[in-house]
């Protein structure tokens, strides 16, 4: 799911909004907001992936929020009642602007583009990204995309790479909270997977290189209901 809010001084405008998001199954719609400050507030603490946005706000310009908001790259789709206005939008990387009245059909492209945008940067951002594990009285550095599979033993955890094995004291919820939880998926109460390594997917066990995973009954309708949607 991507999580979106919408942002427009008009609530007629947002009601629109509202309807259309609701058609489409992989939105979920957080909140919509008349006042900008309110809105700026929840942006901060909720990080939501993908933001509707007017141009023509009366404390703050959209584009100016816009700018705000672009150090964690969330999808910004602005809505405005003037097409002149869309040059300004795609000086702060918005994904697309739609011109008011908004046609639905055309309100399914922007989201098409947004979710493509929003795949494009998970996928850049995991190719990058690492974390720091102790392992050995030292602080090692992990690159997410050489994480092969995560196993609990205890009060332990082994993390699979693929030149080595490194063993830290840590929990298994304590690592998935420092993962990409779109990316890494806890399929077993002692196995962590990478969505992207997963080889062959049976109904009981998922396979990664020549290790078979089981998955845990308690797991396996949030594991299956997030490959789907990944797929």
């Amino acid at each position: 799911m991507i999580s979106c809010i919408a942002i427009d001084d008009e609530p007629l405008a947002l009601e629109v909004l509202k309807k259309y998001v609701q058609k489409i199954y992989f939105l979920e719609l957080k909140g919509t907001f008349t006042n900008t400050d309110e809105a700026i507030q929840f942006i901060n603490r909720e990080r939501p992936e993908l933001i509707f946005l007017d141009i023509q706000m009366p404390d703050i310009s959209g584009i100016q929020l816009a700018g705000q908001i672009q150090q964690y790259s969330p999808a910004v789709i602005f809505t405005t009642a003037y097409s002149e206005f869309a040059v300004d939008g795609f000086n702060v990387d918005a994904v697309d602007y739609l011109v008011k009245p908004i046609e639905y059909e055309r309100f399914l492209k922007a989201v098409y583009k947004a979710k493509e945008y929003l795949e494009f940067v998970q996928t850049r951002d995991i190719a990058n990204a690492s974390i720091f594990v102790k392992s050995d009285y030292q602080q090692v550095k992990v690159r997410l995309s050489d994480i092969q599979l995560i196993e609990a033993l205890d009060d332990f955890i082994k993390i699979y790479l693929p030149d080595k094995t490194l063993i830290t004291l840590m929990t298994l919820k304590a690592i998935q909270a420092k993962l990409p939880e779109k990316e890494f998926v806890r399929v077993h109460r002692s196995y962590i997977v990478p969505l992207g390594k997963l080889e062959v997917v049976s109904r009981a066990k998922v396979k990664i290189g020549d290790k078979e995973v089981p998955i845990g009954a308690s797991y396996s309708d949030s594991f299956f209901a997030l490959l789907n949607g990944k797929l």
